[in-house]
């Protein structure tokens, strides 16, 4: 057959390409974890240093308004 002695080197080769490719997809999903906690870091700085705020809820659990009112400009 003589595509018998052919078939180990591609069965190798694609061998290293699957173990390439799993060792991608985990730096990939490392980085993804990475990604999430810079994002979350900058927001609570943001917060922290007044550059932003928390969005707006409608409707939230304080008790200081009446359930009824909104807050001007937000309904």
């Amino acid at each position: 057959m003589p595509g018998t002695s052919d078939a180990t080197p591609v069965e190798l080769e694609l061998a290293s390409i699957r173990q390439q490719l799993t060792e991608l997809r985990a730096e990939q999903q490392e980085m993804k974890q990475a990604i999430e906690e810079l994002v979350k870091t900058f927001r609570s700085l943001a917060m922290h240093l007044g550059i932003a705020a928390e969005p707006y809820r409608k409707g939230g659990s304080s008790g200081e308004r009446a359930k009824g009112s909104d807050i001007p400009g937000f309904a």
